[in-house]
């Protein structure tokens, strides 16, 4: 996939001339890639590739992320709180993160490598890597949890 950037998903400063049609068909097969999501999911992923607007991305990340939570685990999603652990908390594992990412890759039209994940350990990890990758940012540094974790020693 083409990595995305800041001008090819109409990011900057939105007007209400910048925004761009969704055509029938990709809004249908962007659907359709969704289809085990809400419909609310799916709404927020055409607009925000309408618009290119970040404020769409927790709810699509959220529930491409709970999408993949087992069912005993997703009632921590209801909270959503930036601090929850992919692992820990949500039961993800490294094969589970990988489909995770390519279903977020498909959806937001971006590349994540693999090298860009070793820092992501936390849900808010996640939304807050994902919202600086579609607004053309650099990765930021590893997020808390692993600032703490290093500093444990674990």
């Amino acid at each position: 996939m083409a990595t995305a950037t800041a001008a090819n998903l109409g990011i900057g400063q939105p007007s209400a001339g910048s925004a761009k049609t969704l055509s029938a068909r990709d809004a249908a097969a962007l659907r359709d890639i969704l289809k085990r999501c809400s419909s609310a999911t799916r709404d927020a992923a055409c607009r925000f590739r309408e618009t290119g607007d970040p404020a769409y991305l927790p709810t699509i990340v959220h529930s491409v992320i709970e999408r993949y939570v087992e069912p005993g685990r997703r009632a921590c999603l209801l909270k959503a709180r930036d601090e929850l652990r992919l692992t820990e908390d949500l039961g993800l594992d490294s094969l589970t993160v990988t489909e995770i990412v390519m279903l977020v890759e498909e959806v937001l039209q971006i590349s994540i490598s693999n090298e860009e994940l070793a820092d992501l350990r936390t849900l808010g990890d996640v939304v807050h890597f994902i919202e600086g990758k579609v607004r053309g940012l650099p990765p930021p540094g590893p997020g808390p949890a692993l600032v703490a974790a290093a500093a444990s020693g674990r």
